[in-house]
């Protein structure tokens, strides 16, 4: 059946109609079945990680956190671990700042565990390229088990066994390094 009406008239109604095609099958349908498999796959992940505590959420295993001296330490935070702030330094490696920044977290990292500061691991020096990363290497956690046994008045095997229980492998074997969770180490911490 022709049309009598103009070829520009026609062109527009079938670009109305495409947009309304894909705003409904990509704005609507595609979101919702996105949704539905994230939370029927990775249920803890879209929803943000939570740690609970007595029933209460206290925090995400996705975000690192400010901690007191009786806790495990995670990375220095570029922004003060505020997740609306999330960025790097932006400082080179070769950044006088930078160097001075380390040689004093190193310092006061090194005071705070009663270590020589040749020991201090390059992770709890330098921030996270988020500044929010909640792990740390194995070697960060081992230099601080002495320091939270002691504040904690626990035995040292007893937190030497909790930094071994949550030490994550490698990413499907052989992506990264091995790391540990500060959050889910100092949420494990606390349950005793």
């Amino acid at each position: 059946m022709a049309s009598n009406l103009p070829g520009s008239v026609r062109q527009f109604g079938v670009a109305v109609r495409a947009l309304l095609f894909f705003t409904v099958a990509l704005g609507i349908i595609y979101p919702l079945v996105m949704t539905g498999a994230a939370q029927a796959l990775f249920h803890g992940n879209a929803n943000g990680s939570i740690v609970q505590v007595d029933g209460k959420d206290t925090a995400s295993d996705l975000i690192g956190q400010a901690y007191g001296k009786e806790w495990f330490q995670t990375r220095p935070s570029a922004v003060d671990y505020d997740a609306m702030g999330s960025a790097a330094s932006q400082y080179g490696p070769h950044n006088p700042e930078l160097l001075k920044l380390i040689d004093q977290r190193r310092q006061e990292i090194a005071t705070l565990n009663g270590v020589d500061p040749s020991q201090v691991p390059p992770d709890a020096v330098t921030a996270s390229g988020s500044g929010l990363d909640p792990h740390i290497s194995p070697a960060y956690a081992a230099l601080q088990v002495n320091r939270v046994a002691r504040e904690r008045g626990l035995p040292v095997a007893t937190v030497e066994k909790l930094v071994q229980d949550n030490t994550e492998g490698r990413t499907l074997g052989f992506l990264g390094e091995p790391r540990v969770n500060v959050v889910k180490l100092n949420n494990a911490l606390a349950a005793l």
